[in-house]
């Protein structure tokens, strides 16, 4: 495969990077360009839940129960 054409994925069940043969893509994040950007999957996904739970727009705690 040529090196430009790589993409990679990280696994959540075996908590790695992996290419596109790997574990299916229900067990996995990506894909990514890089290896380093896979490598930072986990974190970037806290990241994003992070700023979602701030994010006026979604925040629907203070919404009433029905």
């Amino acid at each position: 495969m040529d090196y430009d054409t790589r993409e990679f994925w990280f696994c959540l069940k075996h908590q790695q990077v992996e290419e596109r043969e790997g574990c299916p893509n229900r067990d996995r994040l990506g894909p990514y360009p890089t290896r380093a950007e896979a490598e930072l999957a986990l974190a970037k996904v806290e990241e994003r839940n992070e700023a979602w739970d701030h994010d006026p727009a979604w925040n629907d705690e203070d919404e009433p129960q029905e």
